[in-house]
């Protein structure tokens, strides 16, 4: 049967799509304004009123202005190898972690799994940080990017239910076969978890790439600057020196204010091209722990 709306109902989907359609317009609009910004010259940006929804006098000049800067691929390549590396030792090493405390009669489970809630809410400070990474003599190393940040307590405890959501018939008839934990966990559960792995993965991905702040802390030499602290750079220090060498004073205060826009659309759209691919595992994997079935 068809059931028939109220008058109620159907101003309730009639507001409630139109605050939607807001909201959306609201959090989608700042990037599409930078979008068409870096499309247009920063002379016809100031003369119009604001708003813009398509490109005013249309040139690609920031974009190219922009990858004259040699530290924009620099950054690039440092950042994928900080993403790459960082998200494979971060799905490893969570996995491990993982199995061990969704494993049952495991000795002190529970304290252990306390001890570890506990970092979510307290921590020694950035400078016992960094003197820990110092000491570690990761200084200066893209892999002071990735080993202090090997595991998201957060990330482990979605991953743990998961995995204590796949029934212990499978693991008592992988030891009926000879199998251990490590056949177990890597040709049983992991395979079992591709959507959780997903999610987490994406999760790993997307901070290690908009991370700036540590590579800040430990790197000095500049060639090793992931894309975000190139960014910072250009956006707050304003440097934009290796772009600016070959153009004028006046166009360079004309085109300058754009090729931030076009700096940042460079940086977002990598990591933005990644969803689509992994949408249906996150669909399947977001609500891991929900619903208790």
């Amino acid at each position: 049967m068809k059931i028939r709306k109220t008058t109620g109902n159907r101003a309730f989907d009639i507001i409630n799509t139109a605050l939607l359609l807001l909201l959306t317009i609201i959090m989608i609009y700042p990037l599409y304004y930078v979008l068409v910004a870096s499309f247009s010259t920063y002379n016809s940006i100031l003369k119009g009123n604001g708003i813009l929804l398509f490109p005013s006098e249309f040139t690609v000049e920031a974009y190219k202005l922009a990858f004259k800067n040699p530290m924009i691929i620099k950054g690039f390549g440092n950042t994928l190898f900080v993403v790459i590396v960082g998200v494979l030792v971060n799905l490893i090493i969570t996995s491990i972690g993982a199995y061990f405390l969704s494993r049952k009669n495991v000795f002190w489970q529970k304290p252990i799994m306390i001890l570890i809630i506990i970092t979510m809410y307290f921590s020694g400070g950035m400078i016992p940080f960094y003197f820990a990474v110092k000491d570690l003599g990761l200084e200066n190393s893209l892999f002071a990017l990735i080993v202090p940040t090997a595991i998201n307590t957060f990330n482990l405890i979605i991953m743990k239910v998961s995995f204590s959501d796949i029934p212990s018939s499978i693991e008592e008839a992988v030891k009926i076969d000879g199998g251990g934990h490590f056949i177990m966990l890597f040709k049983i559960i992991l395979p079992l978890s591709k959507a959780t792995l997903a999610v987490i993965g994406l999760y790993y991905a997307v901070s290690h790439w908009n991370a700036w702040f540590n590579a800040m802390l430990f790197l000095k030499d500049r060639s090793k600057y992931p894309i975000q602290l190139i960014l910072r750079e250009i956006l707050i220090q304003n440097n934009m020196n290796n772009m600016m060498s070959d153009v004028g004073a006046q166009e360079a205060n004309y085109i300058g204010e754009t090729v931030k826009y076009a700096v940042i659309i460079i940086s977002t759209v990598p990591i933005l091209v990644v969803y689509p691919f992994l949408q249906k595992y996150f669909t399947n994997g977001v609500m891991i722990g929900a619903v208790k079935g």
